[in-house]
């Protein structure tokens, strides 16, 4: 029987044989940390239309500081919520101008501090910007995690902790944008697809060991 880092590195390895890993070539970080202020509650297509809206007008933090709110919540608006959004992005840039001169840190103990942002987001960041190994748990992560009986967790946060204690971290970026991609097409919320998983071998909720 496979102990849990051997069932994550046969995981990955079923993964990528159907998803390929998604590459992000916009790095800046300010841009980054927006867009996924902009991407809570939405869909990735919602996301991807109003980070452009928005940075297609107001090209860095300065000109999005001193925007007008209501056309910030215009160009947004496909993000959804997009009234407190407008808030908190430029509540947050404020923020960056005044303590960091306008950069955003790299570490998640100074991101979580920013409004707004939590553990998933400052992952994100880490991640897409920095380039640097953690776990960004989204509810996909959280739900697949639990599926495949890999953890035993109640929320996203105690996930991401006891993922990074079973993954080895120069995996972790890979393993959370499969998951990801897995659970938006065949582990989803209600009626995942069994009959086409690749990973049913390693799954305890398929082979009956848990209910989930």
């Amino acid at each position: 029987m496979m102990n849990k880092k051997e069932r994550v590195i046969k995981l990955i390895e079923y993964l990528e044989g159907i998803f390929k890993i998604r590459v992000f070539l916009d790095k800046d970080p300010y841009k980054v940390l927006v867009r996924t202020i902009l991407s809570q509650r939405t869909r990735d297509e919602n996301t991807d239309q109003a980070t452009n809206n928005l940075f297609s007008k107001y090209k860095n933090i300065y000109e999005i500081v001193d925007a007008p709110i209501e056309d910030i919540q215009k160009l947004i608006k496909p993000a959804g919520f997009y009234r407190v959004k407008a808030g908190r992005i430029q509540e947050v840039s404020q923020i960056l101008i005044d303590q960091y001169e306008g950069e955003v840190p790299n570490n998640l103990e100074e991101l979580v501090e920013l409004p707004g942002v939590g553990r998933k987001t400052a992952n994100c960041v880490l991640v897409f910007a920095f380039e640097l190994p953690a776990i960004p748990v989204d509810t996909h992560v959280h739900r697949i995690s639990n599926r495949l009986g890999l953890v035993d967790t109640k929320n996203p946060d105690q996930t991401e902790e006891e993922l990074t204690k079973i993954a080895p971290s120069d995996l972790w970026i890979k393993l959370n944008d499969l998951m990801v991609q897995f659970g938006q097409n065949i582990c989803k919320p209600t009626s995942p697809q069994c009959e086409i998983c690749p990973c049913t071998d390693i799954c305890d909720y398929f082979n009956g060991l848990i209910i989930v």
